[in-house]
């Protein structure tokens, strides 16, 4: 008996201090807490510009980030079934988006939500593969229409015939999201990252601001795997958060973490948390920028 006291009491210990190690003391960014906050305020955003029915949100980022998952996960926290309006590959090793897509979120039989996202091919390493950096700079300028079919070797001109000469400010872009796999941030490589930035300097001189969310949080470390309300408490997470600032220049408070529905059948509070505290500051950072044209 005395043997076994022991061996629970070390397990116990050594449990202790893999928790010290693995976790902060406190999260980092409280999410639960204002789920429901959160939820209610996506719920009834509308646009205060008067030009603008709906904030247009444009993700970007290297092929197989999670892009399209990002989508479909809003779109199911909003509904509150799991959704797969946009397709997602998971073995492909490249871009399984072939389009320039907007997909707008039902609210209702007569009406949708007033945020927007536009879906877009990923980077990819090698030149003429991927997304071009130059059909990205078009996009955000609302010369890209929906439907767009991407040639990487031959990017969107102002003489194609489906070209928009003459964008609306509801065509612009109004927020810029870099999303990346949380497992790979170290695995980016140099020729992805410098379009990266690319993108990013862009966006910077039109004045769009930028975020970043980091997906696959689950696979990226086991505690997130076991534990996603905790997520914003694991060091690890935290680290790649800050490594990823200092890759590209996002300041942490504008990048967040999140676990994308990927075999989930069923909607999740925690996940939908983590969703939510994401897009809320996409939306408010787009009124922001809404409000100082």
């Amino acid at each position: 008996m005395h043997d076994v006291a022991e061996g629970l009491r070390y397990s116990f210990m050594l449990t202790c201090v893999t928790f010290s190690l693995a976790y902060l003391s406190q999260p980092w960014r409280n999410v639960k807490e204002k789920y429901q906050e959160n939820l209610a305020f996506v719920k009834s955003y509308q646009p205060r510009h008067h030009d603008v029915n709906h904030l247009r949100i444009l993700l970007h980022g290297p092929v197989g980030s999670g892009k399209s998952s990002f989508f479909n996960s809003v779109d199911s926290v909003l509904k509150g079934t799991v959704s797969g309006r946009a397709a997602t590959d998971a073995i492909s090793g490249s871009s399984y988006t072939k389009k320039y897509k907007a997909y707008k979120i039902r609210k209702d039989a007569d009406s949708f939500y007033s945020v927007i996202f536009n879906d877009i091919m990923g980077f990819e390493e090698n030149a003429n593969t991927g997304v071009d950096v130059e059909d990205v700079k078009l996009a955000m300028r609302g010369h890209m229409p929906d439907g767009y079919q991407f040639n990487p070797v031959a990017p969107l001109q102002e003489t194609d015939r489906d070209y928009i000469s003459s964008p609306t400010l509801e065509d612009r872009v109004h927020v810029l999201v870099c999303v990346i796999p949380a497992d790979s941030v170290s695995l980016i490589s140099d020729e992805v990252v410098k379009k990266l930035r690319e993108v990013r300097l862009a966006a910077a001189k039109l004045g769009i601001p930028q975020l970043a969310i980091l997906t696959k949080v689950d696979e990226a470390c086991p505690q997130a795997k076991e534990h996603i309300n905790e997520t914003y408490r694991i060091k690890y997470l935290k680290e790649q958060v800050d490594k990823f600032s200092m890759l590209l220049g996002i300041p942490p408070n504008c990048i967040f973490l999140v676990k994308n529905y990927h075999s989930e059948i069923e909607t999740n509070d925690d996940m939908n948390a983590l969703i939510l505290t994401a897009l809320k500051q996409m939306i408010n950072f787009g009124e922001d920028f809404l409000d100082d044209l």
